[in-house]
């Protein structure tokens, strides 16, 4: 079974940072970084959509139009850790950010991390 953890999330005014992480455990390091991953985010009354995507070795990324040049994906497969940094934020950032697979099966969701854009 394998358990997403995501962190780092939390109220922030507009035009502020902050960094997701997400820990996947109970997968050898050689399956964690052969999965592309992603972040996905679910507002409120609309469904979960993927803002970022990160493929084996890193180097190839990609971003929903709406995020694009204002966040970054990047991992750590020495540590099972995907992390999102999210700068000059809008009230409209505001989500549940979750991480997961992007191709294939997805794992069991995890809790996922609330981001709050608000002044």
């Amino acid at each position: 079974q394998v358990l997403l953890v995501e962190s780092g999330g939390g109220l922030v005014q507009p035009g502020g940072s902050l960094r997701l992480s997400c820990a996947v455990s109970a997968v050898s390091g050689t399956v964690f970084s052969i999965n592309a991953m992603g972040w996905y985010r679910q507002a409120p009354g609309k469904q979960r959509e993927l803002v970022a995507g990160i493929f084996t070795s890193g180097a190839s990324t990609s971003y929903a139009d709406s995020v694009k040049g204002r966040f970054t994906i990047s991992r750590d497969n020495a540590k099972n850790t995907v992390y999102l940094q999210m700068s000059s934020l809008k009230p409209e950032d505001t989500a549940v950010y979750y991480c997961n697979r992007i191709s294939g099966p997805t794992y069991s969701w995890g809790q996922g991390t609330q981001v709050t854009v608000s002044s």
